[in-house]
């Protein structure tokens, strides 16, 4: 092969610092190895890369194509060395995060900036799931870990489970929906005949569930808890919803709590993996998440 990675990397120096000269100097090599190296590239390529008439050492058309084009080259291997180093030391070149949805993503963000602080050879991707939909992304591999998981986990022996704690619901109400003036607690034929608004599971192979569902015959299905949240301040439904994603709609009256006879039980969240396949990064994230001050923090909102 005529042209090689090295003698990519000589004409980007010597096209940045703008002479022969500097440019071994950065690179720590005597003048002439790097006149040697352009000047066999450009008998072997028949081409002249440099314009030598001016002080400055300028490219050619020629030679701004080519090193255009071999930046890519030069990206592609310093891309590959850095996948192969943390193959190596056992991080992984990057994991997926589920997070159920009854969690607040931006209550991760502290707990990333102290993983950017510590470590930053892995790559992280954060998604957001619903119900058995963090189990389905578990299992068919679209994730490395879970964190918020709920319900039974899949057959099998191949995950480990941690668990986080405990979240409590309402049975939310806008001030002005008909259930709002009901005396309490409210009977299951007093629900039945108004619509209730679901965060739909977002399993994809797994069997969907619902949770606290209590209403009757009418439903609405949304895609996220904020969206479930908004329009049950909009009046256009009911259901119960976590009460820590909801403190503010509370203070400022734009929902209210009504009791119900038969309430909605705490839901039990914890963290998933893959037992035989995590790595470094994912360790990392299991052993913080053991910290009950970083777990409180991640579950009040």
């Amino acid at each position: 092969m005529k042209l090689s990675l090295d003698a990519l990397i000589v004409l980007e120096s010597i096209h940045r610092n703008g002479s022969f000269a500097a440019a071994a100097e950065e690179l720590h090599r005597v003048r002439s190895a790097l006149t040697y190296t352009v000047q066999t590239l450009e008998r072997d390529l028949d081409i002249t890369l440099f314009d030598r008439s001016g002080h400055r050492a300028k490219l050619t058309e020629m030679g701004k194509v080519l090193l255009q084009e071999g930046m890519e080259l030069l990206k592609t291997a310093s891309n590959l060395e850095r996948l192969i180093k943390r193959l190596k030391s056992g991080w992984e070149e990057e994991i997926y995060i589920a997070v159920d949805d009854i969690i607040s993503i931006p209550r991760l963000f502290p707990l990333l900036e102290t993983y950017y602080q510590e470590c930053t050879l892995t790559r992280l991707h954060i998604t957001s799931e619903i119900l058995n939909g963090c189990w389905d992304a578990l299992a068919s591999g679209r994730v490395d870990l879970a964190i918020g998981v709920s319900g039974d986990a899949p057959t099998g022996n191949e995950y480990g489970l941690i668990k986080l704690g405990q979240i409590k619901f309402g049975f939310a109400v806008s001030p002005t929906h008909p259930l709002a003036r009901l005396r309490e607690p409210l009977k299951l034929s007093d629900i039945e005949p108004y619509r209730s608004i679901i965060a739909g599971d977002t399993s994809r192979k797994f069997p969907v569930r619902s949770s606290g569902v209590i209403s009757g015959e009418e439903s609405l299905i949304v895609s996220t808890m904020q969206a479930k949240i908004a329009a049950q301040v909009r009046g256009l439904g009911v259901g119960y919803l976590p009460l820590h994603l909801i403190s503010s709609e509370l203070r400022n009256n734009q929902l209210i709590i009504k009791k119900i006879e038969k309430e909605k039980p705490s839901a039990n969240l914890s963290l998933a993996w893959r037992i035989h396949e995590a790595g470094k990064a994912v360790e990392w994230f299991l052993e913080k998440l053991k910290n009950p001050k970083i777990v409180r923090f991640l579950l009040e909102g």
